[in-house]
Order: structure tokens, then sequence, then C-alpha cells
């Protein structure tokens, strides 16, 4: 059945895209990954298949991340990403769609005006930006329309968004490059350099969801890894301890730790205290690994909680912006603040 048109929210992550449709919920979840044949240009593959491609394609085909620390690294295969999902999000409605899509804090306004003009070419009618960590905090239910305090912590794929929100509005924010493609990356490392193998990063995303930790387990999980032979080049099969996945991913957790530290500095005292009973809420895929919560607890003595459907928050918040759009307005985030602050 046709319908004249269906507004979507965004949630363009360096390692998923997840697309809302307003009225219907998230109708998209695909890896941001596109597999395209170098000698004709043309795309074989999006999302999940071409995911399935990396380290395995033959030389004339290669599959490609077009964003990387939250931001577009390839514009033209975005923009053909970003086509092909909105066609499937939104093949019933006449009209282009209007798109809410979410931004790291830290974007800058060339980065910003890529989003947007990637946005329009692949489809939209109309785009509009919202931070990564107010979209967080509205799909994780947080009560942020009144002047108390929270903080959200989101964890993605290629960034790591704090901020502490109040009045519908981020008060502080700060963002680093620190994330969940950084754990996958220091798996990888640590496999080469401690058991003389190589793995793909696929295998390093496997390990970390099933025995990665940066707290200590209170039972030591382990798993079999299949990997390359650093020396002879032939298949190698290891064992792999939760204790090690502690040890190996001690800093990049505590590189995110800082970064709440840094955040909490520049917060004003009034909001501070808010935290003290409001908590921290952590958002994003890279927040589920084991043990964050625990310790971002231990180490700012502050209620932290992981949100119900931690990866799924941008998108749900992205979803509920939509009923603001109206209200919004197109263009830069960072060019409206310019525009605020001369004012």
């Amino acid at each position: 059945m046709k319908i004249l048109s269906r507004d979507l929210g965004v949630d363009l992550g360096t390692a998923n895209v997840l697309v809302y449709a307003d009225g219907k919920g998230v109708v998209l979840r695909e890896p941001s990954v596109v597999a395209v044949d170098k000698n004709t240009g043309k795309i074989l593959q999006v999302g999940a298949a071409a995911r399935n491609m990396l380290g395995r394609t033959p030389g004339n085909v290669v599959a490609m991340r077009p964003l990387l620390g939250g931001v577009i690294s390839d514009y033209e295969m975005t923009q053909r990403m970003l086509s092909l999902f909105f066609k499937k999000a939104a093949r019933h409605a006449i009209l282009k769609p209007r798109v809410v899509v979410s931004v790291p804090s830290s974007i800058t306004e060339v980065e910003e005006r890529a989003v947007i003009h990637a946005a329009l070419e692949a489809g939209a009618r109309r785009v509009y930006l919202i931070e990564e960590p107010l979209a967080a905090a509205l799909g994780a239910n947080l009560d942020i329309a009144g002047p108390g305090g929270h903080m959200v912590v989101d964890i993605g794929g290629g960034t790591t968004d704090v901020a502490v929100l109040s009045m519908n509005a981020v008060a502080v924010s700060s963002s680093t490059k620190v994330a969940g493609d950084t754990f996958d990356d220091t798996i990888a490392r640590y496999i080469r350099r401690k058991h003389a193998a190589v793995i793909g990063l696929n295998t390093a995303e496997e390990i970390k969801i099933s025995i990665g930790c940066v707290y200590p387990r209170p039972e030591n999980a382990s798993m079999l890894v299949k990997g390359r032979d650093l020396r002879t080049g032939l298949p190698k099969e290891f064992a792999l301890q939760a204790e090690e996945m502690l040890e190996a991913l001690k800093r990049p957790a505590r590189q995110i730790v800082d970064e709440v530290f840094a955040v909490l500095e520049k917060t004003p005292p009034e909001l501070v205290s808010d935290l003290a009973q409001n908590g921290i809420v952590l958002t994003g895929g890279g927040s589920q690994i084991w043990g964050m919560d625990q310790l971002i607890r231990e180490r700012t003595e502050l209620p932290c909680i992981l949100a119900d459907d931690a990866d799924s928050c941008v998108a749900y918040g992205c979803g509920k912006s939509l009923a603001w759009m109206n209200h919004m307005q197109e263009g830069t985030i960072n060019l409206a603040r310019h525009r605020l602050l001369q004012g």
C-alpha cells in the first residue's frame, strides 16, 4: 500500500547503520560495509552480505567501510549505501523522506556538510542533524526535559561520545575515537604479539563479544580461536582466556573512563550533584562489553547502568526526534551554534 511520505531517523554508525521509520520502529539494521567491483565500480553487496566478504574477496572485489571514526571517509560509497538503505526503509512512500541523522558531538562543520549532502544525494528530501548523545538519551527514555543533569556514555564502533544533558540539550560533551573498533584492533594486536597468530577483525569482534571484558569476571571464560600461524603461515587453533582480554583491553577501557572524568571536570557543580542521583547511562554496542558499567561505577563512585537495547538507543532517539522536525533547523549544527554565539 502506497503512503505519501515516511520520515526516517538514521543512526549512521561506523560499524552499523540503523534506520527508524516513522510509525514502524527500527526497520533496518545493517553493517556499514560495501562490497565493490574495482573494475566496473558496481556495488555487489551492502550490509551483512558485504561484511561477510571482509578479508575474503578476490583481487577485483574490495569490501570496505565507507565511514571511519564516526565520519564519512568515502563520500561516494556512503551516498550509494544510504541510497539503497533509504529505498528499502521507505519503499512504499510516494515522496522522498525527510531524514534525521545522528552525528558525533565532536564533528566539524565540513564533516557535517558531507553527511547532509550524502543523505540528500541518497534520496532524502530534507536532512536534519542530531548529536548522538542527545539521540541516545532520548532513545534510553531519560527524562532530560527538566533542569536536572543526566550523563550518557555512548560507545559506538568508531567513537565514544560522553555528554551531560539538561533541558533537552547537551550541556557539556566530549568525543574520542577510542570505541568498539579500538577493542577489536587491540584484541587482534594482542593475539599477534602473545600467540604469534594473525586473525581478522571479524574474528576479533567475535572474541570481544564472547569473552571480552574490562572488569574481572566472576568465572574465567575461554574460547577456541582459529587464525594463521605467524611463523609457518599455516592454520592455527589455540585457547584464549578472558583474563587475557582483561589485560589486553585495560588501556582503551581506561581511556574511555578518562573521557568521562574530562566531561565531569567541565560540568557545572549543580549538574554534577544531580548525577549522584541520576547516575550514568551507557548506550551503544561497545558499551555491552562485559564489566564496562562496573568499571565506570567503581572509578567514578556514581551509579552506572547499561540501557535496555543499548545498541538501538541512538536509532530510537532519532525516531523520537522526528516529532521535532518542524522546529529543527536544517543545515549544520556547528553553523547553528556559531550563529547563536554571534547573536
